[in-house]
């Protein structure tokens, strides 16, 4: 069984930084691909990033706009996503996420194989 525990979020001015972590245990990052949507309140899910570690693709949202780099840990089995120059609208909660990028990327939860129980960012102005 795949479980996943996000860590990282918390409150942050415009313009700061956070990185989110996702702790993955039952998984295999060589076998699937992982990656992080979001969800602000009142607003549909929308996928964020996501890497597939077999072939070294990512994948970023537009909206990233080269703010955000994810990355994995393979010794930690640890998925992160460092999050630079933080806008207010980036305030969400985000979700880790097992499952092909493109569902991931869709925002399409129901078609993951997995995801965590989500870490709240919020981005003052």
């Amino acid at each position: 069984e795949v479980q996943l525990m996000e860590s990282g979020g918390g409150l942050v001015q415009a313009g700061g930084s956070l990185r989110l972590s996702c702790a993955a245990s039952g998984f295999s990052f060589d076998d699937d691909a992982i990656g992080w949507f979001r969800q602000a309140p009142g607003k549909e899910r929308e996928g964020v990033s996501c890497i597939r570690s077999s072939d070294g693709s990512t994948y970023y949202a537009d909206f990233v706009e080269g703010r955000f780099t994810i990355s994995v840990d393979n010794a930690k089995n640890t998925a992160n996503l460092q999050m630079n120059s933080l806008k207010p609208e980036d305030t969400a909660v985000y979700y880790c996420a097992v499952g092909f990028c493109e569902s991931t990327m869709s925002g399409d939860r129901d078609a993951l194989e997995a995801w965590g129980q989500g870490t709240l960012v919020t981005v003052s102005s």
